[in-house]
């Protein structure tokens, strides 16, 4: 026996420790073995039919399939966004096509459901796979068998495969745009709000929305500024409009949100130098600076190594306006006038604000709504006084008097521009089909 002889307890003890440390080490390596990428055929063309949705169910196993992304951050991955559930799908294999050889190689998945999932079955997951060291395949197929026939599988194309320079310093995450949605003012204010502080594009996931709301979509889609993602999540799961579980029959929370997230953030990885990370209502307005770029600088200066800045939320009632900017051409378009909302609810004792972020993309490995969940790098809270998120929508206190709500006019900063601006999009979409 190995600690034959050990007769005092220290000794003993190393020895436990021994033999624990090489056990461990050796189910690791077995552990990294069954996963590493082994060839199943030779000599065949890469069949099977591209998916181009943007949410793919695989037959009968509770996984859906985003899109798959090249990740060589720590190893050399295939690192698929997707939604499973999270108690039945247990064993997911990638099926890598690696061409001119013709080779096949099946390497066994790592299935990672967030930490996030708020009670809900199916949570947002990320399906990795190691890729074959002699081979950097352009697609990949996921079946819950190593066996079977490739050609019957939907293939996936693999983003971000080759590294590119930065299209864009900004881009906004929406994610998702459901219920109808026709809140046609406040949008258009929010996106030129965007452009004015330095935002290059916006992207959307969109679930559905009013057909008016379909024409000024239309119209930032044409300047280049919307990139919109489909999002039919209602067609494969019962969706809840609640960001928690609440024993109601639904699958996922607050329509695939979290996923969404997770899915924008690799999109952008390779072309936006940031990525901000919040609803369609919201705005991070600064205090100190005149945009994005130069808070930006100012705050990476600051904190050095932090790849993760949050920002506090404050309420802006909808239901208390000022006479001020009452623009009576935007009185026949749908929504609110946030310029006409410059009182804040004051902090709660012993609430904590919600936060939301702007991400360097490239260091985050998951993200939840309100902070990060696994990334390389620091987080740090903005002061309030450098930065606050603007959020114009119903009460939350809702019996508080006018007199304790907080006057605070920093939009009124932009109003000249965002008028102008305002204006220009309404007379090329809302008042023009109303001539």
């Amino acid at each position: 026996m190995l600690c034959a002889g050990k007769k005092s307890y220290f000794a003993a003890a190393v020895c436990i420790i021994t033999v624990t440390s090489m056990l461990t080490v050796s189910y690791l390596r077995l552990q990294r073995l069954s996963h590493q990428p082994k060839v199943i055929q030779e000599g065949r063309r890469c069949r099977g039919k591209i998916a181009n949705s943007s949410i793919t169910a695989l037959k009968g196993n509770k996984t859906f399939i985003i899109s798959p992304y090249f990740d060589d951050r720590e190893s050399k991955v295939t690192r698929l966004i997707g939604i499973v559930h999270h108690e039945d799908v247990k064993q997911l294999y990638c099926w890598f096509c690696c061409q001119p050889n013709g080779k096949i190689y099946v390497s066994k998945a790592k299935i990672d459901v967030h930490s996030d999932r708020f009670g809900f079955p199916y949570g947002a997951a990320d399906i990795v796979c190691l890729e074959p060291e002699n081979c950097d395949p352009n697609h990949v197929s996921i079946h819950q068998s190593p066996h079977g026939n490739i050609d019957q599988l939907p293939r996936f194309e693999i983003k971000n495969r080759k590294a590119e320079t930065f299209s864009v310093d900004f881009t906004v995450c929406i994610s998702a745009m459901f219920g109808n949605y026709n809140n046609v003012l406040q949008f258009i204010q929010s996106m030129e709000m965007y452009k004015i502080l330095g935002v290059q594009k916006v992207v959307i996931y969109k679930n559905n929305c009013s057909h008016l709301m379909e024409k000024v979509l239309k119209f930032y889609i044409e300047e280049g500024t919307v990139e919109i993602i489909p999002w039919p999540i209602h067609s494969h799961l019962n969706v809840s409009s609640k960001w928690h579980f609440m024993q109601d029959g639904t699958h996922i929370g607050y329509y695939g949100q979290i996923t969404a997230l997770n899915d924008c953030i690799y999109r952008n990885m390779e072309r936006s130098k940031f990525v901000v990370l919040n609803d369609a209502d919201e705005i991070i307005l600064p205090l100190k600076h005149p945009d994005w770029k130069t808070m930006m600088n100012s705050l990476q200066e600051q904190n050095p190594g932090t790849s993760v800045f949050l920002f506090e939320n404050h309420i802006f009632p909808e239901t208390v306006a000022t006479r001020m900017f009452n623009i009576s051409s935007w009185n026949t378009v749908p929504g609110v006038n946030i310029l006409q909302h410059v009182y804040r609810e004051p902090d709660r004792k012993d609430v904590i604000n919600p936060r939301k972020m702007i991400v360097d993309p490239r260091k985050v490995i998951q993200t939840s709504v309100h902070s990060v969940l696994r990334a390389y790098g620091n987080s740090a809270n903005v002061p309030m006084d450098v930065a606050l998120i603007y959020h114009c929508r119903k009460a939350l206190q809702r019996d508080l008097p006018r007199e304790s709500l907080i006057r605070d006019t920093t939009l009124w900063r932009y109003n000249s521009s965002l008028i102008v601006n305002v204006n220009k999009v309404l007379s090329q979409t809302i008042l023009q089909a109303q001539k």
